[in-house]
Order: C-alpha cells, then structure tokens, then sequence
C-alpha cells in the first residue's frame, strides 16, 4: 500500500473520531472536547488533502467519507446503544463494499 492510501485510511479514522467528538462537544458548550474536536478535524482533512495529491478526487472523497460514516455507524452501535437493526446493518455493508470496490477499482487504472 502506498502512503496516498495509508494517509487517506488515517483521515477516514480522524473522521471517526471528530464525528464522535462532535457529540461529546454538545455543541461545542465543553471547551476540552471542543479543541481536541477541531485538532482531529484539521488533522482529518491535512491527511485527506495529502492523499488527493496521488489519488483521484472522486475516489478519495468516497472513500474518506465512506470510512468515516460507516466507522461512525458500527461505533455508534457498539458503544453508543445506537439501533443494531438487520437492514441498518445491510446497508453500512453497502457502503463498505462500495469502498472497497473504489479502492479496487483505483488499483486496476
């Protein structure tokens, strides 16, 4: 794997983690929350802007926020009590199949 994918793979973790920082912030009211919050967003999207300088940006975009959705998701479901419904679960193995289609599909061009 080169580092566009690793960078793009960091940022969609980031993406996860500033999503989940973005409930605990309650609306940006708890200051700690908040900054650390804001330093994974910025670092989310350094790491995303340093893998489209390789990476296509269509595939880059989906991919990062297919990571970041569907990471969120699963979490939310296992740590936030968030519904574990049949179909939900379908549905994020959608959106993960799709990216990795993309990054499948990325490698073959």
């Amino acid at each position: 794997m080169n580092t566009a994918w690793l960078y793009l793979i960091l940022a969609g973790i980031c993406e996860i983690g500033w999503a989940f920082g973005l409930k605990y912030s309650e609306g940006f009211t708890k200051p700690v929350v908040s900054i650390v919050t804001v330093i994974v967003m910025i670092l989310s999207f350094v790491l995303l802007a340093q893998a489209m300088k390789t990476l296509p940006l269509g595939t880059a975009y989906a991919i990062w926020t297919g990571i970041g959705a569907a990471g969120t998701a699963v979490l939310g479901m296992f740590f936030l009590n968030e519904p574990k419904e049949l179909m939900r679960i379908v549905c994020l193995m959608m959106i993960v199949a799709g990216v990795v289609g993309l990054k499948f599909f990325a490698e073959s061009n």
